[in-house]
């Protein structure tokens, strides 16, 4: 029953394109909030959870906006995010007069640029809904989100973003607005597992655990959530389940490099988290965790491998 009330309460044709971790998990909270859902990804069989749980899966980005009111989409870079929304049978040929996009893919501004203006010169609707946490934060509904774009649009959107996330942030009235404060704050978090790491490995080579520095830490005061997650898994060793690979950590900071050029900021420290993931990739870690920068560290610091 509670089903049938969140349905008749809602009552809206929602499609979600992009089935990888972060966008399989929040299409299903989506499904289960009682929305009528339409789904597509490049692999069909990652729609195939879905599937059984009511969701239909379309042929083409393009089916999906046609059967929906609102689309999301959360694709891996600008170029699947390009071709899935103007490519041939992508969103934008199938978008309703009254449809709205919602990309939370994490951007370039050249790419975020060209999906606002895009969408525009079609008379579409767009807005940015960039999110921060990892899978298991998108399973639980517990993301943050970035929002930026017409009011109007983010006021139809609200009811939308509750079942994803814990709390929901407006960046401003253009979409490109949340794509930049994305790319900063994953910047932060690149940043603080460098910190992290060079911390952890000047106190090991004096004989002091990580693990206790960072019982210490965490306890003390650095109690943000990228402290305790990320130092966990870094003191663990925790390299080789990956919510996200350093491929994808070298991706987002030369995007953040980008913009820093673009608006004329220059942007140091970025520039050594570039090359530090450049070096992760070259010792051949570039589909493990990010967190796996510690070994990068400890590694120049003479230390053995763990």
């Amino acid at each position: 029953m509670r089903g049938v009330r969140q349905k008749r309460r809602y009552g809206m044709e929602i499609g979600f394109v992009g089935l990888g971790a972060m966008g399989q998990a929040m299409a299903r909270r989506l499904l289960e909030e009682g929305h009528s859902l339409t789904v597509w990804n490049r692999t069909r069989s990652k729609a195939d959870g879905l599937a059984a749980k009511g969701a239909y899966v379309a042929q083409s980005p393009a089916e999906v906006a046609r059967r929906s009111e609102i689309v999301f989409s959360m694709l891996f870079d600008d170029e699947t995010t390009e071709y899935a929304t103007f490519g041939p049978q992508g969103i934008a040929e199938g978008l309703r007069a009254d449809g709205l996009h919602i990309c939370c893919s994490t951007l370039s501004l050249a790419q975020a640029r060209r999906l606002r203006d895009g969408h525009g010169e079609r008379e579409q609707n767009y807005v940015s809904a960039n999110v921060l946490g990892r899978p298991p934060a998108a399973e639980e509904g517990s993301l943050f989100i970035i929002v930026a774009g017409a009011v109007d649009q983010l006021v139809r959107a609200k009811p939308l973003f509750a079942p994803l996330g814990q709390r929901v942030f407006e960046a401003g009235a253009d979409p490109v607005q949340a794509n930049l404060v994305k790319l900063s704050l994953n910047f932060m978090i690149y940043s603080t597992i460098e910190q992290m790491a060079e911390v952890f490995t000047v106190n090991e080579k004096l004989g002091t655990d990580p693990q206790l520095l960072f019982e210490i830490m965490i306890n003390s005061f650095y109690t943000a959530p990228v402290h305790k997650n990320y130092g966990r898994l870094m003191v663990e060793q925790k390299y080789d389940h990956p919510g996200a690979p350093v491929t994808l950590g070298l991706k987002d900071v030369k995007m953040f490099l980008d913009a820093g050029g673009e608006q004329g900021v220059a942007l140091p420290f970025a520039s050594v988290m570039r090359d530090r993931l450049i070096s992760a990739i070259s010792a051949g870690d570039s589909e493990r965790d990010f967190v796996v920068l510690q070994e990068r560290v400890r590694q120049e610091a003479g230390l053995k491998p763990r």
